[in-house]
């Protein structure tokens, strides 16, 4: 009789459901590996001749008391110094929100990764969504927009691994401090 249980129970709990049929979790040493083999998570400097000794990994650091944690790369600069695209790909949108003021969300051409860029002081000349970019091109400048603070001019620099339909806005943050670590931008 127990065996008939168990067994009715575990069909039952067969048939539910608990979030999405497929859950995707990347592979978190897969950027590092791509970068390594030149792929397109191969990523340059987001800020021109920006000194790697400067970079301060504080990927996981606690933010608004702790409520959330930082799932990015703070490069302090003067304000005005230029932001050059990491990656060449396409600028899936230009956005202005209260936290990051001026941002750019450029998506990789393999459609896998998403580079954002916060706390602008302005884009480009002529910088516009759709628009191709190439490596090492400048997108925008330093600032201190969003809820940087005045003052605190710095590039809120983040990378996320994107799933097949993922929106400008989603996908999976990736801690761009290692995929940065050796090297320098070209301009």
């Amino acid at each position: 009789m127990l065996g008939l249980i168990v067994i009715a129970v575990g069909g039952f709990l067969s048939m539910l459901s608990f979030g999405p049929g497929e859950v995707v979790v990347p592979d978190v040493a897969a950027p590092a590996r791509q970068a390594a083999a030149g792929s397109s998570a191969s990523l340059a400097m987001p800020i021109a001749n920006y000194p790697v000794s400067s970079m301060r990994h504080d990927w996981g650091d606690p933010r608004e008391g702790g409520q959330r944690k930082h799932q990015g790369l703070d490069l302090m600069a003067p304000g005005g110094t230029p932001v050059v695209a990491a990656l060449s790909g396409t600028v899936e949108k230009l956005f202005d929100s209260d936290r990051g003021g001026h941002t750019i969300y450029i998506r990789s051409p393999d459609r896998r990764w998403m580079l954002y860029y916060a706390h602008l002081k302005g884009y480009a000349l002529g910088l516009a969504e759709g628009q191709q970019v190439r490596q090492g091109q400048v997108v925008g400048y330093v600032g201190d927009s969003g809820n940087a603070g005045a003052g605190n001019t710095h590039l809120h620099f983040a990378v996320s691994w994107m799933r097949a339909g993922d929106r400008w806005y989603q996908g999976e943050p990736v801690d761009p401090y290692p995929l940065l670590a050796g090297k320098t931008a070209s301009r």
